[in-house]
């Protein structure tokens, strides 16, 4: 059984640069045909200060973690027997290229259901921009299959 008291447990934050190149690459990866992703004169005549951040990429740059594997490590979850379960964003403010973003990731729930063959570690992910405004917050769900 994975340790209940790490719940509320925080990582150390970490600071990630958003660069107009992943963005673009990111957006061709993933069928993004918004110019606002892709060209920077479109986005500056949409009235943002350079290209806008596509969809779910923060949660590449919450990869960028110094320890992507942390939590896991933490948790002592063998991850040949770890299944994702459930991502979710909400979004408070715009991510451009050229911003730098701070992740602050917390352990922020810890389950488990059928008598213990599922645990579920819920994780939650703080991120502001350069200026301290909140712009996201990542809820990402593991499940360890026991026995």
């Amino acid at each position: 059984m994975i340790d209940r008291s790490y719940i509320g447990h925080q990582l150390p934050a970490f600071d990630v640069p958003v660069e107009a190149g992943r963005l673009r690459f990111f957006a061709k990866a993933t069928g993004q045909t918004d110019p606002l992703y892709t060209d920077e004169a479109a986005a500056r005549a949409a009235g943002h200060p350079g290209l806008l951040a596509p969809p779910t990429f923060l949660f590449c740059l919450e990869m960028e973690s110094p320890d992507p594997a942390a939590i896991r490590n933490l948790l002592n979850m063998d991850y040949r027997r770890l299944l994702h379960g459930e991502q979710q964003f909400t979004y408070h403010a715009p991510v451009h290229a050229g911003d730098t973003l701070r992740f602050t990731q917390r352990i922020e729930d810890i389950y488990d259901k059928k008598g213990g063959a599922l645990e579920f570690v819920v994780r939650r992910t703080h991120v502001q921009n350069q200026h301290g405004t909140p712009v996201a917050e990542l809820r990402c769900v593991s499940v360890l299959r026991n026995g």
